[in-house]
């Protein structure tokens, strides 16, 4: 019975196996013709270019893997720019007067130079290497410069580009433990417009800081409760409440300040000389806006909108 069980999921694990590697080569025929596009790859540095491995990782991919990804590079290059080397990966003999070579090892550039003198004819000598072989996450691809060993261009492929994220993850955690080294500062900009039931419009700059980056301080000017006020803000990070930020400011009103400081007596004038905000914002997704939500001791208590680190016109790209 436990047989029998395998040999009918044997099909549909081979099967998904051809969706990860035919997903990847999609991701890498894309991949490839943006840079071909943008210039990061230049045609004529690589072209004639001659592909050296195309190998399968599954015995059920054996006959459809080297096809599939031969047809990938072709739509990418042009058919006029590739060659294939068959001779590449199997055992090679040279025989000179006097001499006999054999070799078993992976190919150098050497060697690829010299079977592509032996099979090209007249045609001109291939510019780079390529080896596009498959993996058990998807596609490995290598473009080597024959002339000075040069690494062209060099990726893993699977079908989500999760590597590609993961490693642009760690590369950011790289740059942020240097800038910690350094004692550079990391400044944020927020713009907090509360509408219903009450109002209040603030512009903070705060600096993150800690450990984790997870402390926010800095400066606050408020536009509206209190109208035209300057003060302290401080926010706590929690990561794990999807980035939600708690935390409040102090705020002083400048007309009550200028009227105290012309009279030399506490006035309240159009707002409490100090007014203190609670303040909870959550990102919405991983975009610059949040939800924010503030109560103040004036008594006002609303929800809106947070702007987070935009551009002035946040509307335009």
């Amino acid at each position: 019975m436990r047989l029998a069980l395998l040999a009918a999921l044997l099909p549909a694990v081979a099967l998904a196996q051809r969706d990860t590697s035919r997903e990847a080569l999609a991701r890498m025929e894309e991949t490839l013709t943006l840079r071909l596009e943008q210039g990061g790859i230049a045609l004529k540095d690589v072209a004639p270019a001659i592909v050296v491995s195309a190998s399968p990782a599954f015995e059920e991919s054996r006959a459809w893997y080297p096809a599939a990804a031969l047809e990938t590079l072709v739509r990418v290059f042009g058919s006029a720019a590739l060659r294939s080397c068959e001779a590449c990966m199997a055992p090679r003999l040279y025989v000179e007067e006097g001499r006999l070579e054999q070799f078993t090892t992976a190919l150098g550039a050497p060697e690829i130079i010299r079977l592509d003198e032996n099979a090209r004819g007249k045609a001109p000598p291939a510019r780079a290497a390529i080896w596009v072989d498959e993996t058990p996450g998807g596609v490995s691809l290598r473009i080597i410069d024959l002339h000075n060993s040069r690494i062209v261009f060099v990726q893993n492929f699977d079908p989500g580009l999760t590597e590609m994220v993961r490693t642009r993850r760690n590369f950011t955690l790289t740059e942020e433990l240097e800038r910690r080294a350094r004692g550079d500062s990391l400044t944020h900009t927020f713009l907090d417009v509360t509408v219903y039931p009450g109002q209040h419009v603030s512009l903070d700059w705060v600096e993150q800081w800690g450990d984790t980056n997870a402390n926010l301080a800095g400066l606050s000017l408020s536009a509206y409760d209190p109208l035209i006020g300057v003060g302290g803000a401080y926010y706590r990070v929690i990561p794990s409440a999807f980035n939600l930020m708690v935390g409040g400011k102090i705020l002083m009103s400048v007309p009550n300040a200028v009227v105290t400081g012309i009279s030399g007596q506490p006035a309240d004038f159009l707002d409490p000389l100090l007014t203190a905000v609670f303040v909870a914002r959550i990102p919405i997704a991983s975009s610059n806006y949040g939800v924010t939500f503030t109560a103040s001791t004036n008594g006002r208590i609303g929800i809106g909108i947070s702007l987070m680190n935009i551009t002035a016109l946040p509307f335009l790209p």
